[in-house]
């Protein structure tokens, strides 16, 4: 039997777990999904915009930041009425904002991958829980992220926000040990 963290009970959840969460990603379009969605989550279950997240990728023209930087009212009107993903205007307006922000970061670092993961030194963090009440919901490197992230002008990064990107982005390896993940994960330089 395979033995996973215990959050991932049922789809999508599992085919996330066994496949993305925790794995370091260095691509920006990528990263820059990850934020968006992170915000997105903000209140609702991640299981909620894992279901929703093809409509998110359509709605938000594959997560180009290029493109989203300009979305104005007829775009963001049209977002507001797309069923297919989480309808609050404060949301969609923060992934407009963290789009701009997004591409000032690229603009002065070369990637927003170069500033993010200097928070953790460049490679992921290898926690050690046992238990998923060990895992805490954020850190000092997440509170620093956030600082750093809404002084840039960024929007829906809290340092609890922070905290779950790093964990999704696989800045940090949070697979309880008992977790078959964890140790295909840690100490390998696995990109995606």
């Amino acid at each position: 039997m395979i033995r996973r963290c215990s959050w991932a009970r049922r789809e999508p959840d599992i085919a996330y777990h066994d496949t993305e969460w925790g794995v370091p990603v260095h691509d920006d379009r990528r990263l820059f999904e990850f934020l968006i969605l992170e915000g997105a989550q903000a209140g609702l279950s991640w299981s909620t915009i894992l279901r929703k997240r093809e409509n998110y990728r359509e709605a938000f023209d594959s997560f180009d930041p290029e493109l989203v930087a300009r979305y104005g009212p007829e775009k963001i009107a049209k977002l507001l009425a797309n069923e297919g993903i989480v309808r609050n205007r404060l949301k969609v307006a923060s992934a407009v904002a963290n789009a701009q922000a997004f591409l000032e970061v690229r603009d002065e670092f070369g990637s927003f991958d170069a500033l993010v993961w200097r928070f953790v030194g460049g490679r992921a963090k290898q926690n050690r829980w046992a238990r998923p009440a060990d895992v805490p919901a954020r850190t000092a490197e997440s509170d620093a992220m956030s600082r750093e992230l809404m002084r840039r002008g960024f929007r829906f990064v809290g340092s609890t926000i922070c905290y779950a990107f790093m964990q999704a982005v696989g800045m940090v390896n949070d697979h309880t040990t008992d977790c078959f993940r964890r140790s295909e994960l840690s100490g390998k330089a696995k990109t995606a």
